[in-house]
């Protein structure tokens, strides 16, 4: 039995929604990363690229966001978050399967920066996503052909 998984442009109605998704899914970690977290910081996130976000539909219900910067040599996922209620159940895992197969097909990297403190992390590690850099409170990951520049 596949996903029923749909992907629509993010709409400014959609900003109350992703105000809640971004404070279920990233408030645990940005505390203990000891990194903002307030509601003006959470809307700078979801306003930066907005034109790139896309909410993600299961069962024409909205769970979640994918929001992705497509370049020339890499496609750069921004955020992408599910909702709590919908984790565990291999939809993360599919939306970044059909990245990678996107990028795959064109020749592209796959990049992305977690948290230290996300387990997320093993999902991507799971998915072939290799460490390339960090700082203090994240990694920067990417997946993809060896040598391509971020």
């Amino acid at each position: 039995m596949g996903l029923n998984i749909n992907y629509r442009p993010a709409l400014d109605s959609d900003k109350s929604f992703l105000l809640e998704l971004r404070s279920k899914t990233m408030d645990p970690h940005l505390v203990a990363s000891s990194l903002p977290v307030s509601e003006e910081a959470h809307l700078s996130r979801i306003n930066y690229k907005f034109d790139q976000a896309y909410i993600i539909e299961l069962d024409m219900v909205a769970i979640g966001l994918l929001k992705a910067d497509r370049k020339i040599d890499d496609i750069e996922i921004i955020q992408i978050q599910i909702a709590p209620e919908y984790q565990n159940k291999g939809i993360g895992r599919s939306v970044l399967q059909a990245v990678i197969q996107e990028a795959t097909a064109s020749n592209q990297s796959v990049s992305l920066s977690v948290l230290k403190v996300n387990r997320a992390q093993e999902l991507y590690i799971s998915l072939g996503f290799k460490t390339v850099a960090e700082d203090e409170s994240s990694y920067l990951m990417q997946y993809g052909p060896a040598g391509m520049s971020l």
